[in-house]
């Protein structure tokens, strides 16, 4: 009999289910470090919320651990490379606040329309002020929904229902996936110009984090109202606070914070914002449901069942993962590498396999490749064993094709991405101690190995376009680590890579499009 301990608090209803699969469950919630040690060596399953730290020494002594369930969304106290390297699965419950993280956004998204919080604190003071808090109907207004994925969906869903226009801004969401939802797709200006309400539903990222910020404050229809109830950090607090100071923003309401709880209360004590301390799963059927959802794919992995809420990948078969070794960091970087060539949303992807990696099972490699394009814009949010969900969920058509030939290459693996604008290519291959190699950009011919920090320069194929590259990166500072350049014939277009020590800045990328001959400069970050 499997035995399951239950180290943090959890709703009787995800106890119960333990039991009725016929387990055996322990429930203390107070262990020391110490005691967790000595006692994990003897479990099948352990189940946490966030009190308990996972950390690597515990999952070292679990000689019998094959799952560890997290009952909620993040895994932050969960050391998933420790467990990962001893073949312990980690599950989590992602759709479990899914409707209460919502409905919390339309609250607040109605609170700060008709200020009432405002109200309901003037008239518990003892006053009756009807004049002060005149608010806006949402009847016929524009909403804006940065990040369709499920929480961003059902909150679509219910503004329509209230009368609004949404607009609908996701890399991955198809014009066919919009027009089913009802909604209208839209670029990123197009929610900042043309929205009454503006609602964030995106993981914080490299991208997101100060995705709004003064210059779009100021190009916001004046008297816009924000909902945050995804992460802090995707409004700039400080711009925040002075565009509502200024007028230009009418209100906010925040659920989440760039520090929890806030140090800094500039935002918090203006009167226009609506605030609350990070409610968006705090409802009593969020925490059933976590329980639940966690407890069901706990089971089904003791039971040796399908499951699909894993933030890591059930261990290979052995003579599967040799297989798979030599590609797997190379499926990746094209992933991640396909997704910035993609400025544009995507709606397509197709994986080519040519060569001897075509004779092996290459769903995982096709898994690593999708996680790759989707963490660009969803972050930590997507792992080999949900990505395909998310791109379900988004309307997005993954294809695979296989050749047993390639040409000059023992093996090739080769991701096109279409988008609104035409559509992107990229081809790698390993060579020998496994490193990877990019073969070809955009039809380009290079032979690149992928660094941390790249820059693509498309240019016309004419003398002197090096050494005026060259000379903007020395006057910057920026060190030039490798230089490939790709022609598809003498004097016309060509790409140029540039493997180089920092490439993030935008006013360097601006400089490199005023050398001579250069059309176009993109940082490419890994």
């Amino acid at each position: 009999m499997a035995k399951i301990l239950i180290s943090d608090p959890i709703t009787p209803a995800g106890v119960e289910l333990f039991k009725e699969a016929g387990f055996a469950v322990e429930v203390k919630t107070d262990h020391t470090k110490e005691e967790l040690l000595a006692k994990i060596k003897d479990y099948d399953a352990l189940i946490v919320r966030s009190q308990t730290k996972v950390t690597a020494e515990i999952i070292a002594a679990a000689d019998n651990l094959k799952v560890i369930g997290r009952a909620g969304v993040g895994v932050d106290n969960v050391d998933v490379e420790a467990a990962t390297k001893k073949g312990i699965i980690v599950l989590n419950a992602p759709d479990g606040n899914t409707l209460s993280t919502a409905e919390l956004s339309v609250a607040m998204l109605l609170a700060v329309a008709r200020n009432v919080p405002q109200g309901h604190a003037s008239l518990k003071s003892g006053a009756w002020d009807r004049k002060s808090f005149t608010g806006v109907e949402i009847n016929g207004k524009t909403l804006g929904v940065v990040g369709m994925g499920r929480i961003g969906t059902e909150v679509a869903k219910r503004m329509l229902a209230m009368g609004m226009t949404v607009l609908a801004h996701d890399p991955f969401l198809t014009e066919e996936r919009a027009a089913a939802l009802g909604v209208k797709l839209a670029s990123l200006e197009e929610i900042i110009t043309e929205s009454d309400f503006i609602t964030v539903h995106t993981p914080l990222t490299a991208e997101t984090k100060g995705l709004f910020g003064a210059a779009e404050f100021a190009r916001m229809k004046q008297g816009v109202r924000l909902v945050n109830c995804a992460r802090g950090g995707i409004y700039d607090e400080a711009a925040l606070a002075a565009a509502i100071r200024s007028g230009q923003v009418a209100g906010a309401a925040l659920d989440v914070f760039t520090s929890e709880p806030p140090a800094d209360r500039t935002l918090i004590e203006l009167p226009q914002v609506v605030v609350t301390p990070h409610l968006g799963a705090s409802t009593r059927e969020a925490q059933e449901n976590v329980a639940v959802d966690v407890a069901h794919e706990v089971i089904k992995v003791l039971k040796g069942e399908s499951f699909k809420n894993a933030v890591n990948l059930p261990p290979l078969r052995p003579e599967v993962r040799k297989a798979l070794q030599p590609f797997t960091n190379l499926a990746e970087v094209l992933g991640k590498i396909a997704a910035q060539l993609a400025t544009e949303r995507i709606g397509k992807i197709e994986v080519s396999y040519w060569g001897e990696v075509s004779k092996v099972e290459t769903s995982y490699l096709s898994l690593l490749i999708l996680k790759g394009i989707l963490q660009a814009s969803l972050g930590d949010e997507v792992n080999q064993v949900n990505a395909k969900f998310l791109a379900k969920e988004r309307g997005l058509k993954v294809t695979e094709f296989k050749a047993e030939e390639s040409a000059g290459y023992s093996s090739l693996i080769k991701v096109a991405v279409a988008g609104d604008h035409g559509t992107h290519t990229l081809t790698g291959t390993v060579i020998e101690h496994e490193e990877a190699r990019i073969v070809e950009i955009e039809g380009y011919r290079v032979d690149t190995v992928p660094s941390e920090q790249m820059i693509l320069i498309d240019h016309t194929d004419q003398p002197g376009v090096i050494g005026e590259v060259g000379t903007v990166l020395g006057q910057a500072g920026v060190n030039i680590a490798a230089m490939q350049v790709g022609r598809k014939q003498q004097g016309g277009k060509a790409l140029m890579v540039l493997n180089v020590d920092t490439a993030e800045a935008p006013e360097l990328l601006a400089k490199l499009e005023k050398a001579k001959s250069v059309q176009k400069a993109r940082a490419i970050i890994l």
